[in-house]
């Protein structure tokens, strides 16, 4: 019986053999700039719709945004507050990626296919963790103040 990642070797060839002979007929690009614009929206529609962790990643943004301008941030630090959030949904929209592409190219339990994974799932929860920590630093002491205030 062949090793599984000769299967797998003779698999891909297949289907790159099959995929030049389609290329010729179907181009891979998208037709036009607003053809791109529709592709990149399904695929955030996609994460929104099958990723448990991008409503979680939806309901912060959310918070956050509604809590930077309750605290009347400056310019600069929404400048922070978008790049930290665009961080946290770009890793999660590249792990989403990746792991379509993982499952796709070994859709069989292989120990590489979960290290791909474990090591996206990683980013994500680095971004993640680094939008707690810039949270904390940008709106922690605008936040104190303005409830000090209160009390």
């Amino acid at each position: 019986m062949p090793h599984p990642i000769n299967r797998a070797i003779v698999s891909l060839s297949m289907t790159a053999s099959q995929s030049k002979t389609s290329r010729s007929s179907a181009p891979r690009r998208a037709g036009s700039r607003i053809a791109s614009f529709r592709h990149a929206f399904h695929g955030w529609w996609h994460v929104i719709r099958t990723q448990e962790n991008a409503w979680i990643h939806a309901v912060a943004s959310g918070a956050v945004f509604g809590l930077s301008f309750w605290l009347g941030l400056a310019p600069f630090e929404w400048a922070i507050i978008f790049l930290t959030v665009g961080l946290v949904w770009t890793t999660e929209f590249v792990n989403t990626a990746l792991e379509a592409v993982v499952d796709l190219a070994s859709p069989d339990i292989h120990p590489l296919a979960k290290v791909g994974k474990d090591v996206a799932a990683a980013a994500v929860l680095i971004g993640a963790l680094t939008a707690v920590i810039v949270g904390l630093l940008v709106l922690g002491p605008p936040l104190l103040s303005k409830l000090s205030g209160l009390f």
